[in-house]
């Protein structure tokens, strides 16, 4: 049964002062909520080539996977031709896909490059695109996937990690040749050849000979979580979000404490959504993220930074893995939360996130400092990610990626002339030894020593004195734990999110605030 407007707005405006409350009784329609809701926001999710021959190649089938969708709020899905080798049969693909739009659904089409052709020397499932060959596969599978939607997807294996004899002779000779055509190598490194080859390779085999198929075909990339690695597989942010006619977002974060794909706090999801949408602006769609070595508390978490990073689409990967392992028991505790995540999403999209910003040149190297900025979000500094020098920031992060803007000792100088607060990396403050600007009483340097992940040890006396000098140009007092985030937007509108297993107390603005364990507390009217 639908709830009463009056009911939701009263409900909303008690989750809006930080009492978290069901936004809908029980039973509530998802689907019948979903469709109000996504102009703002909406979930998808993803059948791989090998759910359409297992899951959906029959009526009984579909009818499952439809009924499933409808129960989860899903209103997009996306239907997968290609996979570890494997191309999902045509009439099978049209049976899906016509099936999904008369139910009502969006429907597009995926590809995951896995298993394509001539074996990389590096990671098994890639494949070596030098090989001539494989480079002909890559363009069959594409003009497939073209022929069958207007919208593909390619997940987040479009990159290489390839040494062969082949690819180290390319990549000496400067040049990289697709099909009959050669195109120079701007250097000899790695990093330079395999951008120049991903980047070409899509322009031709992608993008191109999509659209010589279907003159309506466009083509999403979605980029890994892995954001200060991708220049080094071949992924060029800046060159590769101008081509491709829309990017799409990696915002797995998992279980920090997985044996297996654990490791990366859950901030990093948030950093990397709001990094990578500031890139693409709006070509920019939605966040992806998985079961894997999560439990329903992180599951959630995944989603939660999704929609604060501003994600306009949440995709469920996938459909096969959500009905096995953990994904049954992530997708009730996903459902028993989408109405509040919606509600969210609808104020978090007319909001201006406000913070330190923290500067990320595209291709940038990160040194010993790898993912620092997921580690330092983890401290309640209210980060503002840009790829672009914050000339006009109130306070600001700097880390040794920053190096990779060959203007910027000239525009931090100014900046901390400013007096603005600015928050800098010991290694950063390494290679600036000897510089006037690290004596300024406006600049603080971050202990890092090479090992982000120790900075969830700072302690509280260690932490708030760190804060209060960044958080001063906003007008706002924080005290908190470690691993307890802070999200700031215009308006004097926030969020605090806690990542311990414990319940927190903070201190917002003068206001205690009780944050249980793995929840949140916000103020979004």
């Amino acid at each position: 049964m639908k709830p009463h407007p009056a009911v939701f707005r009263t409900l909303l405006v008690l989750g809006c002062l930080g009492v978290v409350l069901p936004l809908h009784p029980a039973g509530t329609d998802l689907w019948q909520l979903a469709r109000e809701h996504r102009r703002a926001h909406r979930f998808s999710t993803l059948f791989t080539a090998q759910d359409v021959r297992d899951q959906l190649s029959s009526a009984e089938g579909l009818s499952r996977a439809v009924a499933w969708c409808r129960d989860s709020g899903v209103t997009r899905v996306f239907i997968e031709v290609f996979r570890d080798g494997y191309q999902a049969e045509r009439a099978a693909l049209e049976q899906a896909r016509d099936r999904f739009r008369a139910e009502g659904f969006d429907v597009s089409g995926c590809v995951t490059t896995t298993g394509v052709g001539k074996r990389s020397t590096g990671w098994a499932p890639i494949s070596c695109y030098t090989d001539p060959p494989t480079q002909e596969r890559t363009r069959e599978i594409f003009e497939y996937a073209a022929g069958l939607f207007d919208e593909t997807m390619i997940d987040d294996f479009w990159f290489t990690d390839c040494t062969c004899p082949e690819c180290d002779t390319a990549r000496k000779a400067r040049t990289v040749r697709i099909g009959s055509k050669t195109f120079p190598v701007p250097g000899d490194t790695w990093e330079d050849y395999r951008r120049a080859l991903l980047v070409n390779l899509s322009r031709e085999y992608v993008l191109g000979a999509g659209k010589r198929v279907n003159r309506r075909a466009t083509f999403i990339i979605k980029y890994p979580q892995w954001y200060d690695r991708f220049h080094e597989r071949g992924y060029d942010v800046a060159q590769q979000t101008a081509d491709f006619d829309r990017i799409w977002v990696g915002t797995e974060t998992r279980d920090y404490h997985d044996p297996r794909w654990g490791g990366t706090v859950q901030y990093e999801a948030y950093f990397i959504m709001r990094w990578l949408g500031g890139l693409g602006g709006t070509k920019c769609g939605g966040g992806w993220f998985d079961p894997f070595g999560t439990t329903p508390p992180t599951y959630l978490e995944q989603a939660r930074q999704t929609i604060l990073g501003g994600a306009r689409e949440t995709l469920l990967f996938c459909y096969g893995s959500l009905l096995r392992d953990t994904g049954p028991a992530n997708v009730a505790a996903l459902r028993a939360e989408m109405p509040e995540l919606l509600a969210v999403a609808e104020r978090v999209r007319k909001l201006r996130p406000l913070g330190v910003a923290a500067y990320k040149p595209a291709n940038s190297h990160p040194g010993n400092e790898a993912r620092v900025f997921d580690f330092v979000g983890m401290l309640g500094l209210p980060l503002v990610p840009g790829h672009e020098f914050p000339d006009r920031a109130r306070a600001a992060f700097f880390s040794v990626h920053a190096l990779k803007d060959p203007r910027f000792v000239e525009r931090l100088e100014r900046l901390v002339r400013a007096g603005r607060p600015v928050l800098i990396t010991d290694g950063l403050a390494a290679k600036l030894a000897g510089r006037e600007v690290l004596r300024r009483p406006n600049v603080q340097v971050l202990p890092v020593k090479g090992d982000p992940k120790a900075l969830l040890n700072l302690s509280p006396p260690e932490l708030d004195p760190l804060r209060a000098p960044l958080l001063r140009p906003f007008r706002t007092e924080f005290r908190a734990p470690n691993r307890v985030a802070l999200y700031l937007f215009n308006g004097r509108r926030w969020v605090v999110e806690n990542f311990n297993d414990q319940p927190v107390t903070v201190e917002l603005n003068g206001q205690r605030l009780e944050v249980p364990a793995r929840g949140w507390r916000y103020a979004l009217r």
